[in-house]
């Protein structure tokens, strides 16, 4: 009975992953078509590098569910790559980023996504939340007399807003009735069939570009190997493999919480980069971890690779075979869909919280979103870390100080409290006075610690006062590592094996 029971939870499993994979690729057309345009390149390159890198990710990345493609990031630092020396550069830049984000991979550099604070990681889904929604607000536009892109006014208008609502009305009341099919893909097939039966004038996928093509053939990128090209692409493949690892990770992160799961974050580093040097390889423009889609496809039951697979291989299919299909498909139905995504990636509870957290959480949250939204996330997300560790070591700078007093032997004891890093230093400093002080002094670091080298520094700068004010100055309870380092004040230091502590500073290899 039990072996029964697991075969109808794969069976259930397989089916949700291969139904919520239709769904995604259906999304990812408009969405790599529109990358594409971004970027400069044909909407065929955007559509081979949501393949290849929807293809390749999802059979060997590092968290199931999560789906990969072409992305805007991406494509609004190509754009100056491609209009200045061509697609041939491109290509070329995309082989060498993934090249470096494998070598992350192999140097588990991914585990440094665990330094990104919750207050960066809420403004970030915030930010790219809001990104996605001004992304779908080009669907609302229509090419004008002159050329240029107009908004729609009038019946096409309301048009365009009554098949977007309807969409995502079935989004919202069909899991109410039932979840045999995942609700996005019941809208979209639902208002595509409305549309068509009812012979509806509305803007379609066709009417962006169209999707037919064929098999991506492999061809090395036509670059000439010299060190001109190298000063040419190296900068941009740095720039493109940071922020596909950033927004890939935190993407990571965002499902991993979704779905009470671990994702791997080294293997998805390998992954990409083999992805996107593949894809270099193969015309296409490269990508990463897109969370709108994503999105989608855990929302709609997609846990496993399969749903990954399905989307990449059916939009090969769409490519191939049922391009004239798929270019019927309204471009309102999708806006619907990419709309419940804004509303599900959004994290509401931001704006419960703001008040109860501190005020430099609150204001690293708002400060992500919005340079995430005026430049890029990768941007947005090392600015708040940034920004997170001077507020962190700014508030910790004032929580160092000393307890006084005298012992047995009539010396003045200053008992050290709390971290000393470059960011305490001017106030340990300030907490002695070398001239005043009787003549025998012990700095006791018990309850201290030395974080970095500028501690160090100042440790030994303070016995140098000392020295120089004829005092004898004795410092106790310091690592063996702290007495290795300290260059003008070992002689000074009291050993004590019993009680010494045993740390190593956060800026040796060995901690």
């Amino acid at each position: 009975m039990l072996a029964i029971l697991n075969k109808f939870k794969r069976f259930s499993q397989y089916k949700s992953d291969i139904l919520s994979g239709l769904t995604v690729s259906l999304a990812l057309v408009p969405e790599a078509v529109a990358f594409a345009l971004v970027a400069g390149v044909g909407p065929l390159v955007g559509l081979y590098a949501a393949f290849l890198v929807g293809l390749i990710t999802s059979a060997i990345g590092g968290r199931p569910g999560m789906i990969s493609g072409a992305t805007g990031a991406l494509a609004v630092v190509m754009v100056s790559l491609v209009a200045q020396h061509g697609v041939q550069y491109l290509f070329a830049t995309v082989v060498v980023m993934g090249i470096l984000q494998i070598l992350a991979g192999i140097l588990r550099l991914g585990k440094f996504i665990r330094l990104v604070p919750h207050s960066v990681m809420l403004g970030f889904v915030n930010g790219l939340a809001i990104v996605i929604f001004l992304a779908q607000l080009e669907q609302f536009k229509t090419i004008g007399m002159d050329g240029a892109k107009v908004w729609l006014s009038g019946e096409p208008l309301y048009l365009m807003l009554g098949l977007v609502v309807l969409t995502m009305a079935i989004i919202v009341l069909l899991p109410r009735l039932t979840k045999a099919v995942p609700s996005s893909l019941a809208a979209i097939i639902g208002v595509s069939l409305l549309v068509i039966g009812f012979n509806l004038d509305t803007l379609a996928v066709g009417d962006v570009a169209s999707i037919a093509g064929s098999l991506p053939s492999f061809a090395l990128p036509e670059v000439p190997v010299s060190w001109e090209t190298v000063t040419i692409i190296f900068p941009y493949a740095v720039i493109l493999a940071a922020i596909g690892l950033i927004e890939s990770l935190l993407t990571i992160s965002v499902i991993d919480e979704m779905t009470d799961t671990v994702g791997q974050n080294n293997r998805e580093c390998v992954a990409q980069g083999l992805a996107n040097t593949v894809t270099g390889c193969f015309g296409g423009m490269g990508g990463c971890a897109m969370i709108g889609q994503s999105m989608i496809n855990v929302n709609s039951g997609g846990r496993g690779r399969l749903s990954g697979l399905v989307a990449a291989v059916m939009l090969l299919v769409f490519i191939l075979f049922a391009s004239s299909l798929i270019e019927r498909i309204p471009l309102a139905a999708l806006t619907g869909v990419m709309f419940m995504v804004v509303i599900g990636t959004f994290e509401w509870s931001s704006f419960r919280i703001l008040r109860k957290i501190p005020k430099t959480d609150a204001f690293v949250l708002i400060l992500v979103s919005v340079v995430t939204v005026w430049t890029d996330l990768a941007i947005g997300v090392i600015v708040g870390v940034i920004v997170s560790a001077l507020a962190f070591a700014w508030s910790h700078a004032k929580h160092i100080r000393v307890d006084t007093l005298f012992n047995e032997e009539g010396s003045k004891v200053y008992e050290l409290h709390g971290p000393l890093f470059f960011g305490s230093v001017s106030h340990f400093m300030a907490l002695f006075d070398p001239k005043s002080d009787p003549e025998d002094v012990i700095v006791d670091f018990r309850y201290s610690r030395v974080c970095d080298h500028s501690g160090l520094e100042a440790i030994d700068t303070l016995a140098e006062r000392y020295v120089k004010a004829g005092k004898k100055l004795h410092l106790r309870h310091l690592t063996d590592e702290c007495r290795f380092l300290l260059s003008r004040a070992q002689g000074l230091v009291e050993v004590n094996v019993l009680e010494d502590p045993g740390y190593h500073l956060a800026s040796d290899k060995l901690g």
